[in-house]
């Protein structure tokens, strides 16, 4: 996918940047492909701030805090809590979490291959806040070798006040939650887990451990370096500051595109060279996301708040557009039973409750006369009961598509379907 395709130049300097409202913030505008060098990555956006003493983290903490900057990778929880809950523990360390493992998703991928000195910076920073010696970078393969190099570029230049060390991610769909980043770094096990402690207070090697997902920490480096009233300048006043979004499917230029949270869907599209096709839905925010009918979500702003009512969140950063020629109940039986094939294994609602509900949903969606009510039935008795939130997403995504594809599933009980599938991409190999 190309990078944002907005308006301000990369070599425009911090001035340009500095001004409020300008996008793009993360990625670079106007330039080759490829990684942007730490001498042109500081020309773009300036020094760091140094000597960060204890009363220095305390007023970067708070200026995160007015900022009101929250989690980029899906969960949407307040930095600054985060910070604080760590910085509060002994021995903390940091994990920048740039595994995303969302098969739909690009942007995490598109910013690290972009601007790795960006999402370094957040990490160091976010290690200094919290009084971390160490910050571990957990990386999708793609992008290893540019967080390698950038990272052996900031080691030779002596521009780094703790370690960095980086680990390359575990390719699994559950790889990218906080507990499973931890396991992956301990034990190599991508195992999440919902049960106490939480990470913040006991993570990788007993200690508190801030997990924070790659495009947050890009967005602290520049909180840190602007202020919270630039970061506020883009934005709604409940949710501010831009982000990253993914938009692919039936679109003329598929692309990862920096927004102002809560722009509306239909200028995402726009910018993504609008509809290659007539549209029937959209799935908004992952494979743990929801499906909207696409009439009904076009104006909406991208935004928790915009969402809310149509039982949808931005969550991972995805848009993803259905064309009118393709099967709804396809596509989610593709997708479900990717994800039941994508479970850790560690309990019964994974283990069997997914499992038979992609059954059920691929029965559908193959005209099989399968009864919709039985699934229904299924549901609430895999949400909310796993050893993790896997089953409890997998389950908001067929709830979304029953829903949403309604006229499909009357279609089907006749014995017809005139739609195709493939849109939405899972992984070869891992689906059963």
């Amino acid at each position: 996918m190309r990078g944002s395709a907005d308006l301000s130049c990369y070599a425009a300097g911090p001035d340009a940047i500095r001004s409020p409202g300008t996008l793009p913030r993360l990625l670079p505008a106007g330039q080759p492909a490829g990684p942007v060098s730490l001498a042109a990555h500081l020309t773009r956006y300036g020094p760091l701030p140094a000597g960060l003493g204890r009363r220095q983290r305390e007023s970067l903490m708070a200026e995160v805090g007015q900022a009101g900057l929250t989690g980029r990778g899906g969960a949407g929880y307040p930095t600054a809590r985060k910070l604080a809950a760590v910085a509060a523990g002994q021995d903390p360390v940091v994990v920048a979490n740039g595994t995303e493992g969302e098969p739909a998703s690009a942007k995490d991928k598109a910013l690290m291959a972009r601007s790795p000195q960006l999402v370094l910076d957040g990490a160091v920073l976010a290690a200094e806040i919290v009084g971390a010696r160490e910050a571990v970078i957990v990386v999708h393969p793609a992008a290893r070798r540019v967080i390698d190099d950038a990272a052996a570029e900031r080691t030779r230049a002596g521009f780094d006040r703790v370690r960095i060390r980086v680990r390359t991610a575990a390719e699994r769909f559950v790889a990218g939650e906080a507990s499973a980043v931890v396991h992956w770094i301990e034990r190599g096990i991508p195992a999440p887990t919902a049960s106490p402690p939480r990470v913040a207070e006991r993570g990788l090697r007993g200690a508190p451990t801030l997990v924070q997902n790659v495009e947050t920490l890009a967005h602290l480096a520049l909180i840190a370096r602007y202020g919270a009233a630039w970061f506020r300048s883009v934005g709604t006043s409940a949710e501010p500051g831009s982000m990253l979004v993914t938009v692919r499917g039936a679109v003329r230029e598929p692309a990862v595109l920096e927004i102002g949270v809560g722009t509306p869907i239909a200028r995402a599209l726009d910018q993504a060279g609008g509809a290659s096709a007539p549209l029937q839905a959209l799935l908004l925010g992952g494979y743990f996301g929801a499906w909207v009918h696409a009439g009904a979500a076009m104006d909406r702003p991208f935004s928790s708040e915009g969402l809310a009512d149509l039982g949808a969140e931005p969550g991972a950063g995805l848009i993803a557009a259905l064309p009118a020629g393709a099967c709804g109940l396809r596509e989610t039986a593709r997708v479900v039973r990717y994800l039941a094939g994508e479970s850790a294994g560690q309990c019964g609602p994974c283990r069997f409750g997914l499992d038979a509900i992609a059954g059920q949903a691929e029965r559908l969606a193959d005209v099989r006369g399968a009864d919709p009510g039985l699934l229904k039935r299924w549901l609430p008795q895999v949400d909310g009961r796993g050893g993790c939130a896997h089953p409890s997403g997998a389950v908001r995504l067929v709830r979304s598509a029953l829903r949403t594809f309604e006229a499909e599933l009357r279609q089907h009980a006749m014995g017809w379907c005139s739609g195709t599938a493939g849109v939405l991409p899972v992984p070869a190999g891992r689906s059963r």
